[in-house]
């Protein structure tokens, strides 16, 4: 009988994080010090860790240069264009990072899973889909994507959580719930989406999500590993003195409304 395999400790993985976040932040300064373009495509489960892992990596990245996509279901104008076009109007300029909180994988799985799209529309993407990624890559974007995969017991388990808990119930919708009775469906579709699209030019990694703080440093260790970056030098800085008065004078408090001083009532108690 093989041993339980041993976890990784909080204070270590609170270290190992910092330092891949460090990391992180010499990723970004080197795109915007070479316009590079980074396309990072989160898909997996319903509940399997995507928005941890990107709360993660976009922790200590300025936002102007890494941005989060995550589209709403699409109008009906949207729904007459080209299945792609919204989703090429947030892809990145030089310079800039773009992680995808679902993408356009929807159509590989929720969408042909719950018939939200035909039969024919499914197929076409299927085609479709590695053509566009090949004229992604093909144009210079860096593109990686990540299925995070999550076992169905687990699944369960933080659905419960979630719908016991005020702050998170908000993640929950009927699709998810559909999720738990079309399991297999979803894995099907999953598995035929991995036949179509996972190319050379931009192959899928799963990360096992089971163990969410595990499966952020996997991601985030991956990540790094496939980046080609660089350490950029940095300017020195120094904060300035501050120069003498020139006889500016604040106007009285009691002119402005200032928020109450609620910390107050917390520290009385």
């Amino acid at each position: 009988m093989s041993k339980p395999q041993k976890r990784l400790g909080k204070g270590a993985y609170e270290d190992e994080l910092f330092r891949l976040q460090a990391e992180l932040v010499k990723v970004q300064e080197w795109v915007r010090a070479t316009g590079a373009r980074i396309v990072i495509v989160f898909e997996g489960r319903d509940a399997a860790g995507k928005g941890g892992a990107i709360k993660r990596i976009t922790q200590y990245l300025n936002p102007r240069v890494a941005r989060i996509a995550a589209l709403p279901t699409p109008t009906d104008r949207q729904k007459s264009q080209w299945y792609f076009q919204r989703y090429v109007e947030h892809l990145p300029a030089g310079g800039e990072i773009v992680l995808f909180d679902r993408s356009w994988y929807n159509r590989a799985g929720v969408e042909h899973v719950l018939g939200f799209c035909t039969p024919e529309e499914h197929q076409r993407f299927l085609h479709q889909c590695p053509i566009f990624e090949r004229l992604l890559v093909e144009d210079g974007i860096l593109l990686r994507k990540y299925w995070f995969s999550v076992s169905d017991e687990e699944q369960q388990r933080r659905f419960r959580g979630r719908v016991d808990d005020p702050m998170r119930r908000w993640k929950l919708s009927t699709t998810d719930f559909e999720s738990v009775r079309r399991w297999e469906d979803y894995s099907r579709a999953k598995d035929l989406m991995m036949v179509h699209t996972d190319i050379p030019e931009a192959r899928w990694n799963v990360v096992e999500g089971d163990v969410k703080r595990e499966a952020r440093l996997n991601m985030m260790s991956h990540l790094l590993s496939t980046i080609p970056y660089t350490d950029i030098e940095q300017p020195p800085l120094e904060v300035p003195e501050r120069p003498a008065s020139t006889g500016y004078e604040r106007p009285p408090r009691e002119l402005s409304s200032y928020v109450p001083d609620h910390v107050a009532t917390l520290v009385d108690r």
